[in-house]
């Protein structure tokens, strides 16, 4: 199971970060153009498709038998591997690459705001400012971008590959 799980983890681990760079770098280089939100969520959903493999994986190495519960925890675990390789590329990239990007994330939605949104988007932007300014809400708020998609997803597999 272990190995599933981290062989897994680490393929989805590795095809979101992938993705993230590029957009990162490409956010970084073009700062007036906004990267695609649809590009990092389907990336993310692309990655995921580890989880249901590994479910699947462990279903057959237990004779074609899985359990909901069983189905469940194995996919929570390879989302979480996921999420937390995710999680530690974008620390890598924020400190050592991209140190003002909730400045140029800011400048850019708010030039896309339109004007009746204005104040409460600019108060929202420094709210994200101010967490950014602690490591640990770096972390809480980019697993929170991601997690949520691979419990989902986690929860789904589980549903559908478990067999008794």
């Amino acid at each position: 199971m272990k190995n599933s799980i981290i062989k897994n983890g680490l393929l989805g681990g590795i095809v979101v970060s992938i993705v993230m760079l590029g957009m990162t770098f490409y956010m970084k280089a073009n700062p007036e153009c906004e990267p695609s939100m649809v590009i990092g969520f389907a990336s993310m959903f692309l990655a995921f498709i580890f989880v249901i493999l590994g479910i699947k994986q462990q279903r057959e190495a237990n004779n074609g038998v899985i359990s909901f519960g069983k189905a469940f925890v194995t996919g929570l675990l390879i989302s979480l591997t996921i999420s937390t390789i995710y999680v530690i590329v974008w620390l890598i990239v924020y400190y050592n690459f991209f140190p003002d990007f909730i400045d140029q994330y800011s400048a850019m939605v708010l030039k896309n705001t339109k004007p009746e949104e204005i104040a409460s988007k600019t108060a929202e932007m420094n709210q994200m400012k101010e967490w950014y300014k602690s490591p640990v809400m770096i972390i809480l708020l980019t697993y929170m971008e991601i997690l949520p998609i691979g419990i989902l997803v986690s929860l789904i597999g589980a549903f559908i590959l478990k067999k008794k």
